[in-house]
């Protein structure tokens, strides 16, 4: 939505394009999970028992473990098919982007050496959820980058990033007795609340920033309360499957702040 929003801005819009953009990024992102389960079940971090979070199929034996390691690359064949017709009505280094994309969403969890388990995942997240995604988008879009789609990318990366942080620090324990050494695990609890806390609040400063060159972006402003209850929740200590609900709640601010964005970086172009 946002890389779409930039396109609009500059009366750049192309329909088509923007859906077969969303095409990409929705199945590159149910292909990671889907890849994330497997990974994570057959290594036998998710194990009855030991996952405090939401249910996982392959960890708590609701399916085969080949069956879900082929629905995560039928995601990414689906992604990589709408994003070849983009790289041939675009450039053909959109080839590339995609395959570091699939080759992302894949090592995370899967490899003999897994950077998830190494406290990298952030990092990933914000490359290729933020700049990756936004960037991408307005650029199949409007046939160059831009510095806004660069700038209006980093708000939906560090969103993205709270989401990633909020998970592994409900899962600390468990990641710990897995081996799994997420950025989480090395900071520890106290740390980790607080990049969390960081990564909740600094989209909001930067795109306050961003409203020097699109001044309608400040709408972004009005999804500001949503952001009160995980704060909340998260400097409270809330720890284990409470942090289950923050999740939903951090999802819920990264989906209206996203939304409220957009639209203030469309009527820039109306």
């Amino acid at each position: 939505m946002i890389g779409t929003g930039v396109a609009i801005g500059y009366g750049r819009f192309s329909a088509w394009r923007a859906v077969l953009a969303l095409v990409v990024a929705l199945a590159l992102q149910v292909g990671v999970n889907y890849a994330n389960d497997y990974s994570d079940g057959v290594r036998g971090t998710d194990e009855v028992g030991k996952r405090v979070g939401p249910t996982r199929l392959v960890g708590w034996g609701l399916a085969a473990p080949s069956a879900v390691k082929a629905a995560a690359f039928a995601c990414f064949c689906l992604a990589c098919a709408a994003g070849l017709v983009l790289a041939a009505v675009t450039s053909w280094w959109l080839v590339l982007g995609g395959a570091a994309c699939v080759a992302a969403a894949w090592f995370y969890t899967g490899g003999s050496h897994p950077y998830g388990y190494r406290g990298l995942g952030e990092v990933s997240v914000f490359v290729f959820f933020g700049i990756a995604a936004v960037a991408g988008t307005a650029y199949v879009q409007m046939g160059s980058l831009s510095w806004l789609g660069l700038l209006a990318a980093i708000p939906a990366g560090l969103l993205s990033c709270a989401l990633l942080m909020i998970n592994n620090l409900r899962d600390i324990r468990s990641d710990v007795e897995a081996g799994k050494r997420t950025l989480a695990v090395r900071m520890g609890d106290p740390r980790s609340r607080l990049v969390y806390i960081s990564f909740l609040l600094l989209p909001f400063v930067v795109a306050a920033a961003i409203s020097a060159l699109r001044p309608f972006a400040l709408l972004m402003l009005l999804v500001l309360p949503l952001a009160i209850a995980p704060l909340r929740a998260v400097r409270g200590g809330a720890t284990g499957p409470a942090l289950i609900t923050t999740l939903g709640q951090t999802g819920r601010l990264q989906l209206a702040f996203g939304l409220a964005f957009t639209i203030g970086l469309a009527l820039h172009g109306w």
